[in-house]
C-alpha cells in the first residue's frame, strides 16, 4: 500500500511566524507531530511519503503515486485542505482525512471518501484492518480516549529538520480546567493522560539522534496538568538527560497561571531547561473571568504572577481576548495597560469565537447569536457570532489595542521591561549558529535602517548589549518577532 501523508499550507497568521522565519531562512514553526505519528502507527511494510505544504509544494506526482491520501488540518488550514482534497478527487484518489478541522466539522466533509475521527492510536488501526480486510466504512469515530503509553515515537526521518524552527514533542493530552470558549476539553477530556518518563526521554534521543539541537515544543494544551508527575519524575528525568547530553535544547510549552504558585515546579522547568512559557490569561477584567469561567485566573494579581514567571527564567507568552459580554469601553485601555506593564512580549490579542462542541458555543445557539463557523484564526477581525457590545465599537476597540501595542515604540519598551524582570537561565546560554548571525545582519538592515521603528530598535540594540548582554540574542529575537506582528495587523488597515 503506498499512504500519502498531507499537511495544507498555513496562511499568513500571528502564530504562523512567516515574516520572522525569513530572518533565520526557515520555512515554518512546526512540522506536523500528528501526521509523524500516524506514520509511525501505519503498518511498517506500507510506502509512506510525508508533503509538509508549509515548507514544500504539492505536486501532481506525489497524488499520483499514492493508493490513498491521508490529510489533517486545524481550522486556519481549511481553505488549503480543501483544495487539496478536491484535487485529489480530481486525480481520482481516495481521501482519508482526520484531525482538529474534521472533528469539529464532519458533516460538512461528505466528500471525503473516509472519515477517521478523534484520537489515531484508536481508529486508525481499526481503519487499516479493514482496507486489509477488502472493506472501509465512511466514518470511524470513538469516545474512548487514548492510552498515551502506546503512543508510538514519531517518524522523524519524513522531514528535513532544517527547515523548521522547533521541534514538537507531547507529554500529556486534557485539561482539568473548563474554560466555556475551549475545545481542548472537548478533545481530550478533563483527565490528564500521559506518556511515561521513558517514553519522553526516548523521544527526545530520537530527536537528538536525527540532529536536532534547537528549540523543542512541548504541544501539550497544560503542561502542568499533572503536577506531581511533573516534578517527581518527568522534571528530574529530563535534568539528568540534559545534563548528560550537554543541554542540547531549549524547551517551551502551553500552562495556566497557576504555575506561578509553585515555586519548585518553575525552578525545576529552568533546570530542565525551559526558557519559554505560554499562558492564557484572556482578560483584566474579573467579570470576564467569571464569565468564561477562567477560575484559575480569578482573584490573583495577574501582572505579579507573569513577572514572578519572569523573574525564575521563562518568557512569559500570553493570549487575550475581547468581545465577552461583560467586556465595558474601558476593557480596551485596561488591556493596553495591563500588557506595557507585565512585559509580555508576545501577547496574541484575538475576538472572541466560539468553537463547536464548546460550552459558549452551546449557549450562543440557544441565544440565537451563532453567524457562522469560526474561521480558527481570532487575530484576523472576525468572530462567529453576535457580540453584546456594538460590532463596530468593539472592531474600533480591538484596532485600537493591537495597532497601540505593536507600534515600535510600545513594543521595544515592553521588551525592555521584560528584560529587566528575566533572569538569566543557568543552562540557556545563547548559542550562535550561522543562521543566527544572518538573522542578526538582517536585522540591523530591515528594522535598523528601513522599519519605521529604527529608533527604537537602536535604542533596544545598545540597551540589551550593555545591560544585558546575556540576553543579547534573545532581544535581537523579540524584534524580529515584532516585525512579524506588525506585518499582520498592517494587513488588516492601521486605525
Amino acid at each position: 500500500m503506498k499512504i500519502l501523508l498531507v499537511n495544507p499550507d498555513i496562511p499568513l497568521t500571528f502564530w504562523s511566524f512567516k515574516k520572522a522565519l525569513k530572518f533565520i531562512s526557515r520555512k515554518a514553526v512546526v512540522p506536523p507531530l500528528g501526521l509523524l505519528t500516524v506514520a509511525a502507527i501505519l503498518p511498517k511494510e506500507w510506502e509512506i511519503k510525508l508533503v509538509d505544504m508549509t515548507t514544500s509544494k504539492l505536486h501532481d506526482s506525489d497524488i499520483k503515486w499514492a493508493d490513498y491520501v491521508f490529510i489533517t488540518a486545524m481550522f486556519i488550514q481549511r481553505k488549503s485542505a480543501d483544495q487539496v482534497i478536491e484535487h485529489c478527487h480530481k486525480l481520482g484518489k481516495i481521501v482519508v482525512a482526520g484531525g482538529p478541522l474534521f472533528n469539529g466539522i464532519p458533516e460538512q466533509y461528505e466528500q471525503v471518501d473516509h472519515l477517521v475521527l478523534r484520537e489515531a492510536e484508536i481508529t486508525l488501526p481499526l481503519f487499516v484492518k479493514d482496507i486489509q480486510n477488502g472493506y472501509a466504512r465512511k466514518v470511524y469515530n470513538t469516545h474512548e480516549r487514548a492510552d498515551l503509553s502506546q503512543t508510538p515515537i514519531p517518524l522523524w526521518n519524513f522531514i528535513k529538520m532544517k527547515k523548521y524552527a522547533m521541534m514538537p514533542i507531547q507529554y500529556s493530552r486534557g485539561c482539568p480546567f473548563n474554560c466555556d470558549f475551549c475545545d481542548v476539553t472537548t478533545l481530550f477530556g478533563h483527565k490528564i493522560r500521559t506518556k511515561s518518563t521513558e517514553q519522553v526521554l526516548q523521544e527526545l534521543d530520537s530527536i537528538y539522534s536525527h540532529g536536532w539541537r534547537e528549540e523543542v515544543f512541548f504541544v501539550d494544551d497544560n503542561f502542568i496538568g499533572n503536577k506531581k508527575l511533573l516534578k517527581t519524575e518527568l522534571l528530574p528525568a529530563i535534568i539528568k538527560w540534559m545534563k548528560t547530553k550537554r543541554y542540547p535544547f531549549a524547551f517551551n510549552t502551553q500552562a495556566s497561571i497557576n504555575l506561578a504558585d509553585d515555586e519548585e515546579l518553575m525552578d525545576l522547568m529552568v533546570q530542565a531547561g525551559f526558557d519559554c512559557v505560554f499562558v492564557g490569561i484572556e482578560s483584566p477584567s474579573e467579570d470576564s473571568l467569571s464569565e468564561c469561567n477562567k477560575i484559575q485566573n480569578k482573584g490573583r494579581d495577574l501582572v505579579e504572577c507573569v513577572k514572578k514567571i519572569q523573574r525564575t527564567g521563562m518568557q512569559v507568552q500570553a493570549g487575550f481576548i475581547l468581545g465577552f459580554d461583560s467586556d465595558k469601553e474601558s476593557v480596551f485601555d485596561n488591556l493596553i495597560h495591563f500588557i506595557q506593564k507585565s512585559g509580555v512580549v508576545t501577547a496574541m490579542v484575538g475576538l472572541l469565537n466560539a468553537p463547536r462542541g464548546t460550552q459558549l458555543y452551546r449557549r450562543l445557539m440557544t441565544e440565537n447569536r451563532l453567524s457562522k463557523d469560526s474561521t480558527g484564526d481570532n487575530t484576523d477581525f472576525s468572530m462567529n457570532f453576535i457580540p453584546k457590545m456594538g460590532k463596530e465599537e468593539l472592531l474600533n476597540g480591538y484596532r485600537k489595542v493591537v495597532n497601540t501595542i505593536y507600534s515600535p515604540k510600545n513594543y521595544y519598551n515592553r521588551i525592555l521591561t521584560f528584560l529587566k524582570e528575566l533572569k538569566p537561565g543557568e543552562n540557556n546560554k545563547s548559542r550562535y549558529r550561522y543562521c543566527d548571525i544572518k538573522a542578526f545582519i538582517k536585522s540591523i538592515w530591515h528594522l535598523g535602517i528601513i522599519d519605521r521603528g529604527r529608533l527604537s530598535y537602536w535604542k533596544l540594540f545598545f540597551w540589551s548589549l550593555i545591560k544585558k548582554p546575556e540576553h543579547f540574542h534573545l532581544a535581537i529575537t523579540l524584534a524580529i518577532c515584532g516585525f512579524h506582528f506588525r506585518s499582520i495587523f498592517d494587513s488588516y488597515g492601521r486605525a
